[in-house]
């Protein structure tokens, strides 16, 4: 309970020194009431749009009316998060955003821990089939080819000096 009073006591010592931090703690939070508004079906409407999103009217790009529920929500590049560059400095270096950029709709698919499409594959994909296939049947044929030759280590019984005494035993004298 001290600890909470200690916290509460220094948080208002930060608001009362700094009332800009009740800005941003108070916008930068996800707000779950969000909803896009409509699909923008005329000009004016889609630079209104542009401007909710901070995105210049030439760049604006809303998904298609095709009724999933997108409104006016813009349609931002598929570039994942491990793709953007790690040393410009980000507002929110974490998350490599910055404040007030619009995440992209599928933002949850596209984390830096999950899937991306940053770049089309250095080989076809029928290259790697046939590398896979090339290094299993490799694996394969050497296994049949050995089958018959097995390796075993070459070991004797152990001497001792003095063919059947005993030297140590366990059992109690």
């Amino acid at each position: 309970m001290a600890g909470l009073m200690k916290g509460a006591r220094l948080l208002s010592q930060i608001v009362n020194r700094n009332p800009a931090s009740v800005f941003i703690l108070s916008r930068n939070h996800w707000n779950k009431d969000f909803k896009p508004a409509p699909f923008p079906k005329t000009q004016e409407e889609r630079d209104a749009a542009a401007k909710k999103y901070n995105l210049l009217p030439e760049e604006y790009r809303p998904y298609a009316d095709d009724g999933f529920g997108y409104g006016d929500y813009p349609k931002l590049p598929d570039i994942g998060v491990e793709s953007k560059d790690p040393y410009y400095p980000y507002d929110f270096p974490e998350h490599k955003r910055n404040y007030n950029e619009p995440v992209h709709a599928n933002i949850d698919l596209i984390g830096e821990d999950r899937y991306s499409l940053p770049e089309p594959s250095r080989y076809s994909t029928p290259f790697y089939y046939a590398m896979f296939l090339g290094v299993m049947g490799f694996c394969l044929a050497t296994y049949y080819y050995l089958e018959d030759k097995k390796m075993f280590r070459p070991v004797v019984p152990k001497q001792y000096p003095g063919d059947g005494k005993v030297h140590y035993t366990f059992e109690p004298k």
